[in-house]
């Protein structure tokens, strides 16, 4: 690999770097975000929490659950390790 693509590998890294911080800053506000809308549901009374409001919020809790899982599957640490090495071959 050349000089010139090898730059451009890690300026790449910089960028994953900046990616890795910026899922776990949108994970902690979707955990936020979460916590938050569990603590309503369970201040429902009890006929709002089983009705459709209830049940409405529940969908949202799944919701930011899945996509919070969906974030820390991606393996951001495992993609910089292999472009580092590429690029430092």
């Amino acid at each position: 690999m050349n000089k010139a693509r090898r730059s451009t590998l890690k300026a790449i890294l910089g960028q994953i770097e900046e990616l890795t911080t910026t899922i776990e800053e949108v994970q902690e506000v979707l955990q936020g975000v979460l916590d938050e809308e569990e603590e309503a549901l369970g201040n429902l009374t009890e006929s709002l929490h089983e009705g459709e409001r209830g049940q409405q919020m529940q969908e949202y809790i799944d919701a930011l659950e899945g996509a919070i899982d969906s974030l820390s599957e991606l393996d951001t640490n495992d993609i910089y390790q292999t472009i580092e090495e590429i690029a430092e071959g």
